[in-house]
């Protein structure tokens, strides 16, 4: 039997739970575990997880990993996390939470954010000063729904004073998870990006800009040290060697937030190369070399994995999540829509179920058309307000031509993006890597070649891109390999070619859906007064 290779053991903490794999320098990942970590939701905007509740189901994957996989384990010589970002945790000065964290969703802190960096004039209660000033040495500026770590440290300061005394530091979930591994308190040039402190004019020398911490109401001894994404920052401490079953020699890359690591497990670190991530909400993002911002689009670069690189990244609040929607409202995978005769795999899953469906309706849903705007929007255009909805159903119209309708309305809602991506990479994306969960979805990859009238490349593992991208991030800390390295180690199973016969028809339906944004906005803005 052959030596096993040297292994990252890739932590990826999502919001739903955390997992971990087992992954080498060429991109294999071997063993795959998962526990879930629950939300807890609160009145007014709360939304919290148990930094305890990560570390013991990490302990618990682990553990899993090593019943399966005994000899990988024992060949782990580095360890890399990709987490969820926008997460603050108050922790003390023995590095012990002082508070659950506060993850992306809350949105607590919008009332506190806007009492800090108010003042005239003023956009959406935002100093306009302020966000010149943001966005000029940021890339962007606090999301003026409370949601990132700017106003999550506001919330605490203003209404948990004795929490806030005792505070040491402030922490993103990828902070915490490294200070378990470590016991050294740093944070990377991700993970500290949203809480709107930094100068990242270079994106080889990210720091504190001076005149942002004295603005952002949080005393300085408070912020962490920076690191990059790829730097070692230790090895592990002996609690967590023995907790994880590891020897205390293994080292510890930083690693980076989720979007960060797919950009790198997708395989698309050579400059301008553009993948589309779909998960519960969908991205299209790729390598620059300039530091930019579309205010009106809502597309920022941004640092990143890559040292010398920012990220392009354009986020769209709802893809998948239209999916979880359908699953949940419409057809489960043993729905009678799909009958026992559709599907030839002994445990068919949701996807199969849709790949099974979608074909046998005509490209254009037999005309129904559907928005998929489940929570607002994000990007091209930023507006809460928008909200899903289908048009020009019949009585002729069945379940079949619904499920169509909503996988063609995320495609036609990323070709609306994509027009956007082409102005800010000034040249249009002539092919796309697809990865993330809905990828799985061949029917799904045919309508977004088909829509956006591209090639695209089906990652052979789309649902493991975080954990291989962190995998990635960590063998290139540790010297195993350089990101100039990783496009060719990316493995495709299928490329989906546009069908010319149905782009005429897309077109025209794009040209509809986009007039129904126009009409539809102002109406949707009178219905959430």
């Amino acid at each position: 039997m052959p030596a096993v290779p040297p292994q990252v053991l890739a932590i990826d903490l999502g919001t739903s739970g955390m997992k971990a794999a087992l992954v080498a320098a060429d991109g294999t990942v071997t063993g795959w575990a998962e526990r879930p970590v629950p939300l807890r939701v609160l009145p007014g905007g709360g939304a919290e997880q148990d930094p305890q509740a990560w570390w013991a189901a990490l302990i618990e994957v682990v553990a899993e990993l090593g019943r399966a996989h005994p000899e990988h384990l024992r060949a782990v010589t580095t360890v890399c996390s990709s987490t969820q970002g926008e997460g603050t945790i108050a922790v003390d000065a023995a590095g012990e939470p002082l508070t659950q964290c506060i993850t992306w969703l809350d949105m607590r802190g919008a009332a506190h954010l806007r009492r800090q960096f108010g003042g005239f004039p003023a956009y959406q209660g935002m100093s306009l000063r302020r966000i010149v000033r943001w966005l000029r040495l940021t890339g962007g500026m606090p999301s003026t729904t409370g949601k990132d770590p700017a106003a999550h440290m506001l919330l605490v300061r203003d209404t948990m004073p004795q929490v806030y005394a005792r505070t040491a530091t402030f922490l993103n979930a990828l902070d915490w998870i490294n200070l378990k591994l470590t016991g050294r308190t740093v944070a990377t040039v991700d993970s500290i990006l949203t809480s709107w402190v930094t100068d990242n004019r270079r994106p080889d020398r990210i720091r504190y800009s001076p005149a942002l911490v004295a603005d952002c109401g949080i005393d300085a001894a408070k912020l962490p040290p920076i690191v990059a994404c790829t730097e070692v920052i230790g090895t592990l401490a002996p609690a967590a060697a023995a907790q994880l079953n590891l020897p205390a020699s293994v080292q510890v890359v930083a690693g980076a937030i989720d979007n960060t690591a797919a950009a790198i497990g997708a395989g698309t670190t050579a400059d301008n190369d553009p993948h589309l991530y779909l998960g519960t909400s969908s991205w299209i993002a790729a390598h620059v070399r300039r530091k930019k911002t579309d205010v009106a689009a809502q597309i920022a670069s941004v640092p990143c994995a890559i040292g010398d690189r920012y990220l392009m990244t354009a986020l769209q609040a709802t893809a998948g999540a239209n999916l979880t929607w359908l699953k949940d409202k419409i057809v489960e995978y043993d729905d009678p829509l799909v009958g026992a005769g559709h599907l030839s795999r002994d445990e068919p899953t949701i996807f199969d179920a849709f790949d099974a469906i979608i074909p046998t309706v005509p490209a254009g849903a037999n005309g129904v058309l559907y928005m998929p705007w489940l929570y607002g929007e994000r990007a091209p255009v930023d507006d809460p307000n928008l909200r899903a909805g289908f048009l020009n159903i019949s009585l002729d119209t069945n379940r079949s031509d619904l499920l169509r309708a909503v996988f063609e309305g995320v495609a036609l809602n990323t070709r609306w993006l994509s027009g956007a991506v082409d102005r800010f990479l000034g040249t249009p994306v002539g092919s796309l890597t697809i990865t993330g969960g809905g990828a799985r979805s061949a029917a799904w990859c045919q309508i977004f070649a088909d829509v956006l009238g591209v090639e695209i490349a089906r990652d052979l593992a789309p649902v493991a891109v975080n954990a291989r991208g962190a995998g990635w991030i960590g063998a290139v800390g540790a010297g195993m390999l350089t990101f100039a390295d990783i496009p060719g180690l990316l493995r495709v199973d299928q490329v989906f070619t546009p069908n010319a016969a149905h782009r005429s028809r897309y077109d025209e339906i794009f040209d509809i859906y986009c007039d129904l944004h126009r009409r539809l906005a102002p109406v949707y803005r009178r219905l959430h007064r």
